[in-house]
């Protein structure tokens, strides 16, 4: 079984700020901001909502397809980064006169984040000849990336009976309320943190039971609070999140997660259990600075999975 991921490849400048982003807003001035953040550490990683996905799947023995489109800054490190990992860069469309998408990330001391992202490269949609990889019997997932690939990915994928993940994130507001309904019909799972299943709510006009409709499972991440499971007709099931030894930097961790939910959906095992393998994808994930720094083997999962949730399935 081949793992889809439409999705972006970007660079991260990763900022963190000591203070809390809560502090310095003044309610009643919120019609007219004007804030600074002193930073006090800013790098440079290899990020974007597919190539992290797929970066955290590799570690776990699966190698999946990604589509986007990138600049030519793409070529060298990060190109040979990816390719080292052993994930499939053919769905990647090289375009010499753009840059690669960038995204400027500043996160506050209680892991609360404020993003810029320049799409760059990635306003132009994936290469159309690569789709013909994705088969029935495959699995996929349509991340953050370009706003028309979003609408494509899925009639793709449902075309081909592929079962596929939507995850709009940061790309709602860029969204349709048309596509984002036609997207989340026939989807296995809808996924977001608790304010973006709010944003799509608001944005198709449809509660979240009616979305239920729609959707197997809508999955709400809730940061230290773990990752709510809804399904029609059923109480809603929260999967703790795992114990961590530091919070170095958030970012990256939802793909992470989208990570392992995937190799656990993939590998036949049940939505809870799937959730558990991507919270400790996640749980590794925050304890580096940056989204593509940290590094576990099969074996370290496992001993990390069953201190948290028990025998690791795989």
């Amino acid at each position: 079984m081949n793992i889809h991921i439409m999705g972006s490849v970007a660079f991260d400048r990763i900022m963190s700020y000591k203070g809390n982003f809560e502090d310095l807003l003044l309610p009643d001035k919120l019609h007219m901001l004007s804030v600074v953040f002193l930073i006090d550490r800013i790098e440079e990683k290899r990020g974007g909502t597919a190539s992290n996905i797929a970066y955290n799947l590799s570690m776990l023995g699966e190698f999946p397809h990604i589509y986007c489109s990138v600049g030519h800054d793409f070529k060298g490190s990060y190109e040979k980064a990816l390719q080292n990992m052993k994930i499939n860069l053919d769905g990647i469309r090289v375009l010499e006169e753009q840059l690669t998408a960038c995204a400027y990330i500043t996160a506050d001391q209680k892991g609360n984040q404020i993003t810029g992202f320049s799409p760059a490269a990635m306003n132009t949609p994936a290469d159309p000849s690569a789709y013909a990889k994705i088969q029935q019997g495959d699995f996929g997932i349509v991340s953050p990336g370009n706003a028309e690939d979003m609408g494509k990915f899925p009639q793709i994928f449902k075309e081909r009976n592929v079962p596929y993940i939507y995850d709009p994130g940061q790309q709602i507001p860029a969204v349709s309320k048309e596509s984002h309904l036609a997207s989340i019909e026939g989807s296995e799972i809808l996924i977001g943190n608790d304010y973006e299943i709010a944003l799509i709510s608001e944005r198709t006009g449809k509660s979240k039971s009616e979305l239920l409709e729609k959707t197997k499972y809508i999955l709400t991440t809730l940061g230290e609070g773990g990752c709510q499971i809804s399904q029609k007709g059923k109480e809603d099931i929260v999967i703790k999140a795992p114990k961590i030894t530091t919070l170095a930097d958030p970012t990256g961790a939802g793909d992470s997660l989208r990570a392992g939910l995937l190799k656990g959906l993939t590998s036949g095992l049940d939505i809870e259990t799937s959730v558990k393998i991507g919270s400790t994808c996640a749980a590794f994930c925050i304890e580096k600075y940056g989204t593509q720094e940290h590094y576990y083997s099969l074996e370290n999962f496992r001993q990390r999975y069953k201190e948290n949730y028990g025998e690791c399935p795989f």
